[in-house]
């Protein structure tokens, strides 16, 4: 029978269910072609469960379950259980657009699935579900009835599973432009030209934080993409919101999204310019700034980069911050953990001499769960600041 066989005392990871096998603890694999499913055995012989195999990844295995559940059967069983997961989060929560499969947190590595409205958004980023693919747009059909299924799979991380990107509708049709709901709030979304998956569903809950906070208070929207925390300060009370992003079509988006909920753009400024020029060239008048950057290292190699780019955009601000005022900083950088995106801020505050303490932290989308046994999934990081 084809299988994986684990070096000895190699098991105890998979026993612990960390669905990650890497190469140097596999002592075999049967002849079989990469992004196949096959049952992982210690070498005691003892089943450990199923997983898929790409020879090309350090990451070989992936494992997709921990008992005698085949892989294809594991997908639509953990399909199932997110669907009934994310039925009872957003029962009569006015929100139509929401993370299905939080790829490990879902039990389904390598594997995005993002619902907005009727249209199913699916990123893929590994060769095992690539091979999956027809299987996982069945089940999609199957259990969740979509109108649309779209797929993104653009991830940089594809070159080390030895895959292209592929782009573009696999399921139905639907109209292009989409007006999903948030919280009872809207928001336009471009799935095909967005950043991710089309909207940053993960950030819900921090939305919200600021939402709270902003009452009578000017805020500054720095890396605004959408416009969401924009929309969400004015819903919250703010006096004045000022959007800045360096692309055009974000400021537009942005612009839309406020005037689609009811606010005014008049008083609200929408800035098209590079955020770190910005806060070297303007004084940073505000109660409450937000910076929420694009992931500065993507790869591991870029992680000194990323550093310095987190320290620097961080100096600057709290350089010119008014006393009083708050900052929520953010980073959605998977290889800078949240131990070293404090001791970045940490400096940054320090070069600036700025008495700086934490009032708040990451509070975690309910749509986007971690594996307790996979601590690694917990990727974004923000800390809420009070810099005096």
């Amino acid at each position: 029978m084809n299988r994986v066989i684990l070096k000895k005392g190699k098991e105890r990871a998979v026993k612990f269910r960390h669905p990650w096998i890497f190469s140097g603890a596999i002592k075999e694999i049967s002849p079989c072609e990469d992004g196949v499913g096959l049952p992982v055995y210690s070498e005691s012989g003892e089943l450990l469960g199923h997983g898929y195999v790409n020879r090309k990844s350090d990451i070989t295995v992936r494992m997709l379950s921990f008992d005698d559940t085949p892989c294809e059967r594991a997908i639509e069983e953990n399909l199932k259980e997110a669907l009934e997961l994310r039925e009872e989060l957003f029962k009569g929560k006015e929100t139509t657009a929401y993370r299905v499969i939080n790829s490990e947190g879902d039990g389904i590595p390598g594997l995005i699935i993002d619902r907005f409205n009727e249209v199913v958004v699916l990123q893929i980023g590994t060769l095992g579900i690539r091979k999956l693919k027809k299987t996982i747009i069945d089940l999609i059909i199957k259990h969740m009835r979509p109108k649309a299924i779209v797929e993104k799979s653009n991830l940089p991380s594809l070159k080390k599973e030895g895959l292209k990107s592929e782009e573009g509708l696999l399921y139905g049709e639907w109209d292009e432009e989409l007006v999903i709901k948030e919280n009872g709030l809207s928001f336009k979304v471009d799935i095909q030209k967005g950043q991710k998956t089309g909207f940053f569903l993960d950030h819900r809950e921090m939305r919200n934080k600021i939402s709270e906070l902003s009452k009578g208070k000017t805020v500054l929207n720095a890396f605004c993409y959408s416009g969401a925390f924009s929309v969400y300060s004015l819903k919250g009370g703010a006096l004045k919101v000022d959007s800045v992003d360096i692309s055009k079509e974000a400021i537009l988006l942005a612009r839309e999204n406020v005037a689609l909920n009811g606010f005014s753009n008049n008083e609200n400024e929408f800035i098209a310019d590079d955020v770190f020029t910005f806060l070297r060239e303007k004084p940073l008048d505000y109660d409450i700034v937000i910076l929420d950057p694009p992931a500065f290292a993507k790869l591991r190699k870029d992680v000194d980069a990323a550093c310095r780019g987190y320290k620097d955009i961080n100096r600057l601000a709290f350089s010119k911050a008014k006393k009083g005022s708050i900052l929520l900083t953010c980073s959605c950088s998977y290889h800078v953990n949240a131990d070293l995106f404090q001791q970045v801020i940490f400096q940054a505050a320090l070069e600036a001499k700025r008495k700086v303490r934490i009032i708040g932290r990451h509070e975690l989308a309910k749509d986007h769960p971690i594996s307790i046994y996979h601590p690694e999934g917990d990727y974004l990081k923000s800390l809420l600041l009070y810099v005096s």
